[in-house]
């Protein structure tokens, strides 16, 4: 399993989240969860332009073995979408925190201490 990088938030439901600037928070899914699925085959991603709220589910990946949902980590606007994993899902398994999947402006940017620190998700991961 590759390194978890110490800059991002972690979700329950295996996503990764990282703040940047001007209240955008960059999705993408976990080194964990894309070895759990397997090979990914399809991603569907939000259109920009839509509201979504914490913990809604906005997007899908498909493996070979199984379909998953995405979830936002915080409330707000999709902003931008990653086109790229959806023309090659792969990437995803490639690079799962280079191949981010979409970004929200964030309504509000203290939802994210809701989020696992490295170490929180990494106890949760190893058990």
């Amino acid at each position: 399993m590759s390194l978890l990088p110490e800059n991002l938030k972690y979700a329950l439901s295996h996503e990764w989240a990282n703040a940047e600037a001007q209240h955008i928070v960059r999705v993408g899914i976990t080194d964990f969860a894309q070895e759990e699925l397997g090979d990914l085959v399809y991603v569907e991603l939000p259109d920009v332009g839509r509201r979504v709220d914490a913990n809604e589910s906005c997007a899908t990946v498909e493996s070979v073995k199984t379909a998953s949902d995405i979830l936002s980590p915080v409330s707000g606007e999709i902003v931008d979408v990653n086109s790229a994993v959806v023309d090659d899902p792969e990437k995803i398994n490639d690079d799962p925190y280079g191949a981010w999947l979409f970004c929200v402006k964030a309504d509000d940017m203290s939802q994210l201490e809701q989020l696992l620190t490295l170490d929180a998700y990494q106890k949760m991961i190893t058990g």
